[in-house]
């Protein structure tokens, strides 16, 4: 049997294709090197805890219609993330936020808030990088204590040479709302995991599991009329304009009794730990467990054999990806985080699995 699509991944965004595409009454198959279905959203029950394996994933979104979209497939609890920082043995709320401020100047109100934030911004009329965008927006106490050491590590660079835009996507609020999502209005994590909530999304669509693309990257079609592709797009075109930038992530995980830190997300943000986060899984889904697993997660290169993570969107590397997208096939669609060299939350990522499934399959 020829299928109307081949698929390359099984994450989020094929996971919504496929239920989409069925609609329309198209046929697809679906192929991973993994030796699980759910992406980087897999989790695993340890301990009767849900253990988010690629990181902590929470869903967040402000368009009512996607959260009526996922609710379809599983139900969600009530989860709000709210954020604590670890800076040189101090615990502060984050994201900034009056309280954050309290706790470092003893701000009270939204007013000394605003005044105290003026008195202290540097004055630099053009930032050109994150440390100047930080230093003219926080000032230098708030940027040393937030996002320096934590930066550094995260991407394997300094500030100074990082992009202002993978800062401002975090808030800053004069107000005592810690609440990291607080703009959307629907936030939750699936109750039974993401991996059975992706599972019934691609209800009995047949999926091969440890399958390479590349194995069968030259005859794929006699699988299918139409490739989507959800990998690498660098990777995809034997990477003839060059490589694209990443940074990857490990995770040393622990089983351990009891409550370790009290909350789901710990961030370290100095340079005395080489981990940014600890995260503590039980914490996410309100359950009294004896038992408890934390993940240290640890930023590392990226060597072409570990994860792809968190596209380094700087002008070279931007510029790389658009002689790639230059590229046009018919037959071909290359998209997903990978294939957009896009860091893309869940939501949006359905919103584009949704799109592109009703132009190619109407």
């Amino acid at each position: 049997m020829k299928f109307d699509y081949l698929i390359v991944g099984a994450g989020i965004y094929a996971a919504a294709f496929v239920e989409n595409a069925k609609k329309f009454k198209k046929t697809c198959m679906v192929i991973e090197k993994r030796n699980h279905l759910a992406g980087n959203c897999f989790t695993e029950i340890i301990e009767e805890i849900d253990v988010h394996k690629y990181g902590c994933h929470i869903f967040n979104t402000r368009n009512k219609s996607i959260w009526n979209y996922v609710n379809q497939f599983g139900e969600f609890n009530n989860y709000k993330h709210t954020g604590k920082v670890t800076y040189k043995n101090k615990i502060y709320s984050f994201p900034i936020n009056l309280m954050t401020l309290n706790q470092i100047w003893g701000i009270k109100t939204p007013s000394e808030a605003t005044k105290k934030l003026q008195d202290v911004k540097v004055k630099i009329d053009n930032p050109q990088n994150m440390e100047e965008w930080c230093l003219a927006n926080i000032g230098k106490e708030l940027y040393d204590i937030f996002i320096k050491d934590y930066s550094t590590k995260q991407w394997g660079k300094s500030p100074k040479s990082l992009p202002s835009s993978i800062i401002k996507r975090i808030p800053i609020r004069l107000t005592f709302d810690d609440n990291y999502y607080g703009d959307d209005s629907f936030q939750g994590i699936p109750k039974d995991g993401y991996t059975n909530l992706i599972k019934n999304m691609f209800g009995d669509v047949k999926i091969e599991l440890e399958t390479d693309f590349f194995n069968i990257k030259h005859n794929w079609e006699k699988y299918a009329k139409q490739l989507v592709f959800c990998g690498p797009i660098d990777k995809f075109y034997d990477y003839e304009f060059g490589k694209l930038q990443y940074r990857s992530l490990k995770w040393d995980n622990i089983r351990l009794n009891g409550d370790y830190q009290g909350c789901s997300v710990m961030n370290f943000n100095d340079d005395s730990e080489s981990y940014t986060r600890i995260i503590e899984h039980k914490h996410f889904n309100y359950k009294k467990q004896n038992k408890t697993i934390i993940s240290k997660e640890y930023p590392v290169s990226f060597t072409g054999n570990n994860e792809p993570y968190y596209p380094i969107n700087d002008a070279l590397n931007n510029e790389i990806y658009h002689r790639y997208n230059k590229i046009k096939n018919k037959n071909i669609l290359i998209t997903g985080r990978l294939g957009k060299y896009k860091y893309l939350d869940m939501d949006d990522c359905i919103s584009l699995a949704l799109k592109e499934s009703r132009k190619i399959c109407s």
